[in-house]
């Protein structure tokens, strides 16, 4: 997640023309793929953001592909689109979302083609993916003990916290196991449930969260390793009637509200913008011929009520 930009109108230009198609390709080959499985996804979309605002900065056309209808990582409907689109246009270099690990044989087949593949948000160790030249994203296990000192010093030591994930992935586990670890270390007095599935559907999700308050009358505090978390925990503690304090991820407009208005507590602002802009710092530097690191890692920090401005600001030179 990263940030700033005093470009509102071109970014919101570039993102109309990306979302209305693919874009128009350059001569010569200056042109940079991203693949995003669930790719409507709010928070996906300020991924998309950063790295198309950076494009247009660094003179290369972007094309962002990936279902638009999911809403879970749809590798097997990405893929082909993906495939379309490098069939008709010549890149540069090609950005993969690599959450999930059935999409790395895709990443090994497009190194075999001669391709630079970067991924962001996931970053795993240098040469467990076959052809992954490099990273960028937070530290996810980082990230996750800045929840556990925030949520710990918020319930003052004391309590029970529940854990819930959009799925069991690389990320959220880290994030999770990293949470759980951290609270426990330094907050031995607070309970630490098991993680949940809370899913990627708002109304399944928030239906998780209430059974999860109803099955524990301890529960004061709820960690969401997803995007819709404070939507889901916030609703439920108002369906159970029950005073929860809330953290969960990324900053999209619909949290920042939330925070605001003390529904939720704080938010992990992974640095969502500025991994796309990362993205394609790390694409044009490989298409030009350059050595770049394989680790890019960025900081992510736990914002609560006094820390939202900087984050509404970020949302508007997004056009979000």
């Amino acid at each position: 997640m990263r940030t700033s930009w005093g470009r509102r109108g071109v970014l919101a230009a570039v993102l109309a023309m990306t979302l209305a198609g693919p874009a128009v390709a350059q001569e010569g080959g200056k042109n940079l793929l991203w693949v995003q499985p669930m790719r409507d996804h709010p928070v996906h979309k300020l991924m998309q953001a950063g790295f198309l605002d950076r494009c247009k900065a660094l003179g290369y056309t972007c094309e962002v592909v990936g279902n638009a209808g999911a809403t879970t990582y749809d590798v097997a409907g990405s893929i082909p689109l993906a495939e379309a689109a490098l069939s008709r246009t010549k890149f540069a270099a090609v950005a993969v979302y690599g959450p999930d690990p059935s999409i790395f044989p895709f990443i090994g087949k497009l190194a075999k083609e001669g391709y630079k593949v970067v991924t962001w948000h996931v970053m795993p160790p240098e040469g467990s993916v076959k052809g992954l030249v490099a990273a960028t994203g937070e530290d996810v296990a980082e990230a996750g003990a800045n929840a556990a000192d925030a949520m710990g010093a918020k319930l003052g030591g004391k309590g029970t916290v529940a854990v819930t994930q959009g799925s069991f992935n690389l990320i959220e586990n880290t994030m999770g196991s990293s949470f759980k670890k951290e609270l426990n270390a330094k907050y031995p007095d607070i309970k630490v449930l098991d993680p949940q599935v809370e899913g990627f559907e708002p109304s399944a999700a928030k239906g998780k969260a209430v059974s999860i308050l109803q099955g524990n009358p301890d529960v004061t505090g709820a960690f969401s390793t997803t995007g819709n978390g404070s939507e889901t925990w916030s609703g439920a503690a108002r369906t159970a009637g029950r005073k929860v304090v809330i953290i969960a991820m990324d900053y999209v407009r619909q949290n920042l509200d939330l925070v605001k208005s003390g529904d939720a507590y704080g938010l992990v602002a992974q640095p969502l913008y500025e991994e796309g802009a990362k993205a394609a710092d790390l694409l044009v530097a490989l298409a030009d011929g350059k050595t770049v690191p394989y680790l890019n890692t960025l900081p992510a920090k736990v914002i609560t009520a006094d820390d939202l401005d900087p984050y509404y600001k970020i949302l508007q030179s997004a056009g979000q």
